[in-house]
């Protein structure tokens, strides 16, 4: 795939939205404020909602991050590049236009091979997802167009293989925390660790530290809810979403695991909003079942308003 148009326009301080493992980024150069002020206006993004970092090597981290601690290192060793951002103290000269004013930033290098090319050609890029806000993540190239229009400058690199967020862990305090949960699951960073990490992703947060702390995210037009115990699946104006019901009808999809669902959830809520759905009814599940299953009820739930 040919990027230079892309690159060319990173370097103009346009913005471009690309493709990552989890979702598709916005992309603006993360030293060019004006570009990121571009970001803000074109997804419609408060201002005290902090941006991640996108980085292509190791050796960027060090133009953001005042210090990289032991434990982050380890991190680094075993989940990058992938799903996993880091919130670490800043250097003083990172733009608060990042950071939203806090002394911290937060940095993941994403393992979808174009990200890593467009990124290693222009050099580090804030990301939040290419969506207007609040709206579901796109997974396709085709819900950045939905968002943003034919002409907007997109490059194309198929549905995207996690389908939600990365998982954004803080590391500026003693005990590591949770802030957004992703398929990088806490138990897996206590594994690697050997050490407690709180979640500490809930809805009473006043200054966020983390996308997807304070906000309404991920909300189709449709009404989210869950499937009750024993509902029968049988309203046409109803899409179900479902992991052990065994009806067959144009308007009930079936996962067979939740990381497929994971992976498909925000198609299936612009699905529902294209084809005219009214409520969107998810079978409920249990999320100890997977390690994917926080981040799942994580997102469900934003979008049913909890």
């Amino acid at each position: 795939m040919n990027l230079d148009l892309y690159i060319e326009l990173i370097r103009k301080g346009e913005v471009v939205a690309f493709p990552t493992e989890t979702v598709y980024g916005l992309g603006a150069d993360a030293w060019n404020a004006s570009a990121i002020k571009k970001v803000f206006a074109v997804k419609g993004r408060p201002s005290d909602n902090p941006l991640i970092v996108h980085v292509s090597s190791t050796e960027q981290i060090h133009q953001f991050a005042q210090q990289i601690p032991e434990n982050a290192h380890i991190l680094i060793q075993k989940f990058w590049p992938g799903p996993l951002s880091l919130v670490l103290s800043k250097k003083n000269n990172v733009l608060d236009a990042v950071t939203a004013g806090l002394n911290s930033v937060a940095i993941r290098m994403p393992s979808h091979p174009i990200a890593l090319e467009f990124i290693t050609n222009t050099g580090p890029l804030v990301a939040p997802s290419a969506n207007t806000s609040g709206r579901p993540s796109p997974t396709k190239a085709e819900h950045v167009r939905a968002d943003f229009g034919a002409d907007f400058p997109i490059i194309d690199g198929d549905a995207t293989k996690v389908g939600l967020e990365s998982t954004v862990l803080d590391l500026t305090d003693k005990t590591p925390a949770i802030l957004r949960p992703g398929s990088i699951s806490r138990i897996e960073i206590e594994g690697v660790l050997g050490e407690p990490v709180e979640e500490a992703f809930f809805n009473d947060v006043v200054k966020p530290r983390s996308p997807g702390q304070k906000y309404s995210h991920y909300k189709p037009n449709a009404e989210v809810r869950w499937l009750n115990n024993g509902e029968q699946l049988e309203q046409a104006s109803y899409l179900y979403l479902v992991h052990q019901s065994n009806v067959n009808a144009p308007n009930v999809l079936k996962f067979n695991n939740l990381y497929l669902l994971a992976r498909e959830l925000y198609d299936c809520f612009r699905k529902a909003d294209l084809e005219q759905y009214t409520e969107i009814c998810i079978e409920p599940f249990n999320p100890r079942n997977s390690a994917i299953g926080p981040a799942l009820l994580n997102r469900i739930e934003k979008a049913i308003g909890k």
